[in-house]
C-alpha cells in the first residue's frame, strides 16, 4: 500500500491538479482526514508541505481551528515526507505524537516537514519528525512531532529458497 501510494504521488507529480488528486485519494482512503480538506502542495525526497484552508468545519467553540485538526494535519504532513523515503519492503507505524500548540491558529495554514534521509529501515527501530504548522503571517501556531516504529523486511526473506 505504501509503495503504491508512493508510485502514485510520483506519477501525479507530473500531471496538471495531480497533487489536487492526490489529496483528494488520501482523503477518500483515509475517510477521518478527508474531512479536514487538505491539500498536498509538495512532495519530495523527505520533506512535505500541506496547506489547511480555514472552514467551518475544522473550527471550534473559539472560532479557531479545532487542536485535533492541527495534530491530523501535522501527524498527514509528516508521513507523507516519511512515505517519500519508505524502501520497497519498509513499513512504519505512528507510535506516539506530541502535539505543542503555540497560538490559536486561525486562516489558512501551511504545514511543512523535512525528515533526515538515511532513516535505519533495515532493523526495527523508533524514529521521529516534527512537522511545523504556520498560519498566513509565518508564525508558527503549533509543532507537532510524530514517532513511528520503522522496519523492513529484507527482500531475501519474501522469496522462496
Amino acid at each position: 500500500m505504501i509503495n503504491r501510494l508512493k508510485r502514485l504521488a510520483q506519477f501525479l507529480q507530473q500531471v496538471p491538479g495531480g497533487f489536487w488528486i492526490l489529496s483528494r485519494m488520501i482523503g477518500f482512503a483515509v475517510p477521518y482526514t478527508g474531512t479536514m480538506g487538505a491539500n498536498i502542495l509538495e512532495l519530495s525526497s523527505g520533506s512535505a508541505v500541506v496547506s489547511l484552508p480555514d472552514r467551518r468545519r475544522v473550527r471550534n467553540h473559539l472560532d479557531s481551528i479545532h487542536a485535533l485538526a492541527l495534530g491530523n494535519l501535522g501527524e498527514l504532513t509528516a508521513t507523507l515526507a516519511l512515505i517519500t523515503l519508505c524502501p520497497p519492503h519498509g513499513r512504519f507505524i505512528v507510535t506516539r505524537m506530541e502535539t505543542d500548540y503555540l497560538k490559536k491558529a486561525r486562516g489558512a495554514l501551511l504545514c511543512t516537514c523535512d525528515i533526515p534521509t538515511d532513516l535505519p529501515w533495515d532493523t526495527v527501530e523508533r524514529t521521529a519528525a516534527t512537522a511545523v504548522v504556520t498560519d498566513s503571517t509565518g508564525e508558527v501556531v503549533t509543532r507537532v512531532t510524530v514517532y513511528w516504529k520503522l522496519g523492513g523486511t529484507p527482500p531475501s526473506r519474501l522469496t522462496p529458497a
